[in-house]
């Protein structure tokens, strides 16, 4: 198998389900997501939140990672005050991970332990540094210095 960089963008945060969201895009060469697409992934992404209450600050992480074979969205969220709790969902006919739909838009939960492919944990390591300096270190945690703090843009993978 070849390797290949891809494309990560960064889109502005938002608020969904009363959780902060920091968004990450990875897109295969020569493919795109699109608003339909993202907007589908949105309106799914409270299902793949904890099922547990936290007084953590509400904060997800994810990836939208665009492929040949289909969608993948990966939900990381902070629990436990330090503590990185994933989830996954795939869209596209994906059968070895839950998905028979060929539409992009229907996105299903990963029933297995996967926590991310070569090209979208590249921004984990950024969101760990910037969770670090921004909540955990200072006297007084800062989590909207943190919202702000992203990973740059451009080719990823390596």
């Amino acid at each position: 198998m070849a390797f290949y960089e891809k494309e990560l963008a960064v889109k502005e945060p938002l608020v969904i389900a009363g959780r902060h969201v920091k968004r990450y895009e990875v897109v295969t060469p020569g493919l795109e997501i699109t608003d339909d697409i993202r907007a589908a992934a949105y309106a799914f992404l409270p299902k793949i939140y904890p099922d547990f209450d936290d007084p953590t600050p509400p904060a997800t992480v994810t990836v939208l990672h665009r492929s040949a074979a289909g969608m993948y969205l990966n939900a990381y969220n902070w629990v436990w005050d330090n503590v990185l709790h994933c989830r996954t969902a795939v869209s596209g006919d994906q059968p070895f991970l839950g998905s028979t739909d060929p539409d992009l838009t229907h996105f299903s939960v990963i029933p297995k332990d996967l926590i991310g492919c070569v090209w979208e944990l590249p921004p984990l390591s950024h969101e760990r540094t910037a969770w670090v300096r921004h909540v955990l270190d200072p006297d007084e945690p800062d989590f909207e210095s943190y919202l702000l703090d992203t990973m740059a843009e451009g080719l990823v993978g390596r």
